[in-house]
């Protein structure tokens, strides 16, 4: 779409969405789940039952699992879809838990270890269309390969988090993440790098908005709901959903923008727009040629981030 015609302007101003529609529409298409997370027998669990939809049903996997108590101890299982199998090895380096979000969700959390004594911890807030279970081999590669570790989340109504997915309870579902990752293993901010791939900015931009950290990337961002759907608008309208570009100049923490060129579901220019309004904006990686979803796959970005953390935030 070019432009706004004149029944759409009307539309819009008439009769416009609500933010909740748009970011529908626009973002939340929960798979079905690829994991479970069954109690610990060896943590004196009662019960080994999964916590998780991997099963029989969509409308199971949706529904928010039972307040674990404080010693619930729990292991990841993934089911076939997730199309990735542990070695024990490296299921030794994952830990999994619940958080508890301000809006009453229990929000599924993992935390891997990839490097002993790692300086950073990437708080990761992935793309849409997927959970914890297909991102999990994605991120032990890119911890190791970037020598971080990775802690990570679902959002609600993904995976085993409970409720469903809407714009506010993306921003509860990571202040959940990020209050777990400084209370629960003691990670300063200065040590969190804040990563958000696609519709995983916008949690990103809201928490770095609020809270100063050590850095923070943006990954194929996008500056509003609006500005995807109707690539002219210029201006930030109440009903718009996801307003990156409101946000983004409020962050106080280095960031580095990485996008694609031929990007085909969120523009270019989006990522263009965000990195001139970072206040403490570094060189940002525009990969020439790729789209959406392919940038891990070209050179440059794993050359450039470990550039931007190694050397430049060192």
């Amino acid at each position: 779409m070019n432009g706004l015609s004149v029944s759409e302007l009307c539309g819009l101003f008439c009769c416009p969405p609500c933010p909740s529609r748009i970011a529908a529409k626009l973002a939340f298409l929960p798979p079905e789940p690829t994991y479970a997370f069954i109690r610990d027998p060896e943590a004196g669990s009662d019960s080994g039952a999964p916590e998780s939809g991997g099963g029989t049903s969509s409308l199971r996997a949706r529904a928010s699992p039972p307040t674990p108590s404080p010693e619930t101890r729990w292991r990841l299982h993934l089911t076939e879809r997730a199309e990735f199998q542990y070695s024990q090895r490296e299921l030794d380096t994952v830990e999994v838990s619940f958080a508890q979000s301000s809006r009453g969700n229990k929000i599924g959390c993992m935390y891997i270890r990839c490097v002993p004594n790692s300086r950073f911890t990437v708080l990761f807030s992935h793309g849409n269309a997927v959970d914890l279970g297909q991102m999990s081999s994605f991120y032990l590669g890119l911890g190791t390969r970037i020598n971080c570790n990775v802690f990570s989340y679902d959002y609600s109504g993904y995976g085993v988090s409970g409720g469903k997915p809407t714009e506010k309870d993306l921003y509860a579902d990571i202040d959940a993440a990020w209050h777990a990752l400084r209370t629960r293993y003691g990670v300063s901010p200065e040590s969190i790098i804040l990563y958000g791939q696609s519709i995983g900015t916008v949690p990103t931009v809201d928490l770095a908005s609020r809270y100063e950290c050590a850095a923070v990337v943006l990954h194929s961002p996008l500056t509003s709901g609006m500005r995807v759907a109707f690539p002219d608008t210029k201006k930030t309208y109440c009903f718009d959903a996801f307003p990156n570009i409101e946000k983004v100049s409020k962050i106080t923490s280095p960031v580095l923008v990485i996008h694609g060129t031929e990007d085909e579901v969120i523009d270019f220019s989006h990522g263009l727009t965000l990195f001139e309004l970072c206040p403490k904006a570094v060189e940002p990686l525009w990969v020439e040629g790729a789209g959406h979803n392919d940038i891990e796959l070209y050179s440059q970005y794993l050359e450039r981030l470990r550039r931007f953390i190694g050397h430049e935030l060192a």
